[in-house]
């Protein structure tokens, strides 16, 4: 995801980040779209925000603690 508050905002490969991979994208001026060099992953700012959004309904129920009762 997103970091930093200061200055530009640095953006995690949504593939990689999928993968428990750490990797920042880098941004193409010339093509007005962000790329990993990791796994090759290209996209616009839109489609990564996206691509979040999807991990992050994946994920919702991630810090929920779910308790089960064998013995009631």
């Amino acid at each position: 995801m997103s970091q930093g508050r200061k200055g530009k905002v640095n953006y995690r490969c949504p593939v990689c980040f999928e993968r428990e991979w750490d990797m920042d994208m880098l941004w193409d001026k010339e093509r007005d779209e962000y790329y990993c060099y990791r796994c090759a992953y290209v996209g616009t700012e839109k489609d990564i925000l996206a691509r979040y959004q999807q991990f992050k309904t994946r994920y919702r129920d991630r810090l929920k603690r779910f308790e089960m009762s064998y013995f009631d």
